[in-house]
């Protein structure tokens, strides 16, 4: 590739949206943890389903496994120093407990969508993280993700657009009349 291509590549990779997901407790068990709820999806196929979602839609997109609070805590401040444009988190188990996580997600300057595979509220349960969140999308199966990566890289590539026009100048202008 000669210097003006990787020139080009180079611009576009830092113009592309970065997204991290992050997929909290017990998701890399998909497709053999409870079929009859999450599907038999597994992670792995999950995982290329997500990054072509990427790849088509022209966006970084970054997937953190953990099985721990302090490991999430820690992804999150790392993706801040990377310069990651936002989260899309399927916080399973710490939607519970995650008192901790919530308190980070609070502090990160980071927007975040929410994403459950079982409709929660039919389950009977409240997450404490969604407070934090732009939005919170449950329900759909594999589709959730897919729905709230899509939800992310809309209010993401909104906030760049808003970035890069000029400033609107204040109040109104009035037509000015005869002899003013």
């Amino acid at each position: 590739m000669d210097s003006v291509g990787l020139l080009i590549r180079n611009h576009w990779r830092r113009t592309m949206p970065k997204i991290l997901l992050i997929q909290g407790p017990n998701m890399s068990y998909l497709g053999r943890r409870q079929p009859e709820l999450y599907g038999e999806t597994t992670a792995a196929e999950l995982d290329a389903m997500l990054l072509g979602h990427a790849r088509a839609n022209k966006y970084e997109l970054g997937i953190f496994y953990t099985q721990s609070e302090s490991e999430a805590i820690a992804r999150l401040y790392r993706a801040v120093d990377e310069g990651i444009d936002g989260l899309v988190m399927n916080p399973a188990a710490f939607l519970f407990a995650g008192f901790a996580l919530r308190d980070c997600l609070r502090a990160v300057p980071l927007p975040y969508v929410e994403v459950h595979m079982t409709n929660i509220e039919k389950r009977g349960l409240r997450s404490i993280l969604a407070e934090t969140g732009v939005g919170l999308i449950a329900g759909f199966g594999v589709q959730s993700y897919v729905l709230g990566l899509e939800a992310m890289l809309r209010h993401v590539s909104g906030k760049r657009e808003a970035r890069s026009r000029p400033p609107r100048k204040r109040g109104r202008s009035r037509a000015r009349r005869p002899g003013e």
